[in-house]
Formats: structure tokens, C-alpha cells, sequence
């Protein structure tokens, strides 16, 4: 499965890197605020789920655009992907480009993400970089890559020396923006530096490669998690919620560090948490 998941992403790397030098061309729509989509990112996941259920044509399939899978010949047109993914018992979680607004401003930070679950476990991760060509991978149990190598969450065990990264999807501003500006006050003042780089599943991946020490980030969908998430267990962090659970995927809200800077971080967050009477930690 990981290796048609780097097939698949490979392929919409092709469709992606060829339109970086025309994106002045492409017809881009606002889904929601701040909240962009292209014939891009269309056209690579479509090629993404064909490159999937041709290999796996009884998997079910969820990505950020489609609300419809492309079906394979002689399928029943518009099968909605939700329920196909509901019957199957595998479901592959796809973001054909994570830090769209990036790529559409010519700044070279994006992704693709693909990960398969089996029911609620999450199994395989598989997060592309095009630009960098960096490929990083896992598979539960056994283990994270990058290019086909070993990679280890960084050692660094205070908050103190922690370069940490986080974001807030604009979807989530209006309920969340006064807990996550103090949550921000309150990293600047512990940690080394703070970045926000757009691209939630880059930065996961960046994690469980010892680039990041932590990241955090509030709102986010499943797809945006999936892959990075088991990136970063296979290599050694922890990934939680933001009250320390194991609820990311339905709350959107998550954590990933290495173990002690991991700790560090949820007392941090729960600290704003607790000053904001209608945060709960435990819900989206």
C-alpha cells in the first residue's frame, strides 16, 4: 500500500511541478475564507484515487476536493466517496496539495499526503515533497523514512531549545482566535522559535525527521493529519489531542512532538485552556 501511495503521489507531483511556473493561469475558487482550491489540486487527486482503485478497487477513498470518487470503468458513476469509504474496510485519506495558498504564491512549501486507515487505525503514511523530492513514509510497526532511510524525532528534551511550528486554519479563527493568540504568547516566551509554515502535514513530517520539535494546530481535517500522524509515531513522537487523548482525528486539534517535549506542550495549551472558559480541549 505504501508503495502505491508513493506511486500515486508521484504522479500528482508531475501535474503539480508542471504548473508552478503558469499558476497565473489557473482557475482558482475561495471554497471558504482564505480557503483556496485550483484545477490543480483537482486534476492531482483525481489522478490520485485512478493510480489507488486500480490497484485496490474495493478501498474506499476520501479526499479534501471530491466530494465524488472517479469511478473505474464499468463502476456505477458518482459513488459518493463517504459511503464508499463507510463499507470498505480500508479508506485512504488523501490531500493532493497541503499548503495550496503556498503554491499559488510561488513559495515552495507544499505536499501531498496520503495515508490508509482500517477502521479507526491508521496504518500507512506517506507525505511528498515535489520541490525537495523527499519522499518520508511509514508503516505501523514498522518504522519511518525519508528517501528510503531511517528518521528519528529530534532528542531535545526542554521546550526551552524546541524549534516549534503551529497554525490555525482560518475556518477556525472566529472560535478559536483569542485561546490560540495565547497560546502563541505563552510559546514565544518558553520556546526557541515559533514558525508557521502552511503546510500542516509537512510540518508533521518535519517532526518525526528531528526538523521540528513540535508542532501544534487547531481545526484541522483529517486528511490534513492522517499520514503525518503515523510518520511521526513510526518515528519515535507521540501524537495526541489537545487535552492528551487520542481523539486528533475527530477533534482536529493536534499535537506532535517528541515525549518530553511533547509534555511540555499540552501544559503549555492546557494553561490557555483553562483561562478560556468555553475552550474544551476535547471537542473540534
Amino acid at each position: 500500500m505504501v508503495n502505491i501511495a508513493l506511486r500515486a503521489a508521484r504522479n500528482a507531483g508531475r501535474i503539480i511541478l508542471r504548473a508552478m511556473d503558469r499558476v497565473d493561469t489557473l482557475t482558482i475558487e475561495e471554497k471558504g475564507r482564505n480557503d483556496l482550491v485550483s484545477e490543480i489540486d483537482r486534476q492531482a487527486e483525481d489522478v490520485i484515487v485512478e493510480t489507488i482503485l486500480r490497484t485496490f478497487p474495493d478501498h474506499g477513498v476520501l479526499g479534501e476536493e471530491r466530494g465524488e470518487r472517479k469511478p473505474l470503468a464499468g463502476e456505477r458513476e458518482g459513488a459518493p466517496l463517504a459511503s464508499r469509504s463507510n463499507d470498505a474496510e480500508y479508506t485512504w485519506l488523501i490531500d493532493p496539495l497541503d499548503g495550496t495558498t503556498n503554491f499559488l504564491h510561488g513559495i515552495p512549501h507544499f505536499c501531498t499526503s496520503i495515508a490508509v486507515t482500517r477502521g479507526a487505525a491508521l496504518l500507512h503514511g506517506v507525505v511528498v515533497d515535489h520541490v525537495r523530492n523527499e519522499q518520508f513514509s511509514a508503516s505501523r510497526g514498522a518504522g519511518a523514512l525519508l528517501n528510503g532511510r531511517r528518521i528519528r524525532v529530534g532528542r531535545r528534551d526542554r521546550l526551552d531549545d524546541a524549534i516549534v511550528a503551529g497554525g490555525l486554519p482560518f475556518a477556525s479563527v472566529a472560535a478559536h482566535l483569542d485561546a490560540y493568540t495565547d497560546v502563541l504568547r505563552d510559546f514565544m516566551g518558553r520556546c526557541r522559535t515559533l514558525r508557521r509554515q502552511g503546510a500542516a502535514a509537512l510540518d508533521l513530517a518535519y517532526v518525526a525527521a528531528g526538523r521540528l520539535d513540535g508542532f501544534f494546530e487547531i481545526g484541522l481535517r483529517p486528511w490534513d493529519m492522517a499520514a503525518g500522524a503515523v510518520i511521526v509515531r513510526e518515528a519515535g513522537g507521540f501524537v495526541g489531542d489537545a487535552a492528551g487523548g487520542d481523539r486528533f482525528m475527530a477533534t482536529g486539534n493536534v499535537v506532535a512532538a517528541n515525549p518530553k517535549v511533547f509534555r511540555d506542550m499540552l501544559r503549555v495549551i492546557r494553561k490557555s485552556a483553562t483561562e478560556h472558559a468555553d475552550v474544551n480541549l476535547s471537542e473540534g
